[in-house]
């Protein structure tokens, strides 16, 4: 596989908790290279923990000059470019019936993720029994109230408002950034990046990377990297021919 398609800069698009994060050496090396290179990639940070949870994950564990291009967080319900909120993109999740999703499922039991972790187009669950998980989806239907269901880890479940995700997120931004299909390449490690990898050109699953994903991923598309965390990412983006060796 080869960074070739298309001109002009390649879009990465990386989830965080374990995928950059986990190495921080790693991590500031991995930095340094994007920095070394910014006529050849843009950066954006695709999470599904909300803004705040995350921007406390940056000041901690990354870098003091660490500037991505831009952050998606909230499972693809929140986009910051340049540090300014896009409210259009927010504004789609404006009139989904949040509440009654939330109020359906804790009747049948799921317990919700911290109040902390929640935003207004997404809503987490554990969940690990995946018979609950089918009668949820089930009694959501029959109440008409529409989601997209995302599964990960163990007992992960997220609820997002249609049209919310990792995925279509980073469609938008690479459109709003007027960065070309063909340009875009994804890194992860669990089940709820292979959205990602599915609509991207290329795809980086680091070393570390959950069976969840290893075994859903895109195969000719997908780089599966050696290294863990940061350096698995870079390692990957090196190999694809995105960046310099």
């Amino acid at each position: 596989m080869s960074g070739e398609p298309g001109e002009g800069p390649w879009l990465l698009v990386s989830d965080v908790d374990d995928t950059l994060t986990g190495d921080r050496r790693a991590l500031e090396q991995f930095w340094a290279a994007v920095r070394r290179h910014p006529d050849r990639l843009r950066l954006a940070l695709n999470s599904s923990r909300p803004a705040a949870s995350v921007d406390a994950t940056l000041a901690s564990e990354f870098p003091a000059d660490f500037a991505p291009d831009a952050i998606i967080t909230g499972m693809g319900t929140q986009i910051r470019v340049g540090g300014a909120w896009l409210s259009d993109w927010t504004a789609r999740f404006d009139r989904w019936p949040g509440e009654a999703v939330f109020a359906l499922a804790t009747e049948m039991g799921f317990v919700p993720h911290a109040a902390e972790f929640l935003t207004a187009g997404k809503l987490s669950f554990a969940a690990p029994d995946p018979n609950a998980r089918a009668r949820l989806l089930d009694a959501l239907a029959a109440a008409g109230l529409p989601v997209r269901a995302v599964f990960s880890g163990e007992s992960d479940l997220d609820l997002l408002a249609p049209g919310a995700g990792k995925d279509v997120a980073a469609q938008f931004l690479a459109e709003r950034l007027g960065i070309p299909a063909d340009r875009m390449v994804v890194a992860g490690d669990s089940g709820n990046d292979l959205a990602m990898f599915e609509l991207s050109a290329r795809a980086i699953a680091v070393g570390n990377a959950r069976r969840e994903l290893i075994e859903a991923m895109p195969p000719g598309k997908t780089y599966r990297a050696r290294a863990p965390h940061a350096a698995g990412v870079l390692e990957g983006l090196v190999a694809l021919g995105i960046l310099p060796g």
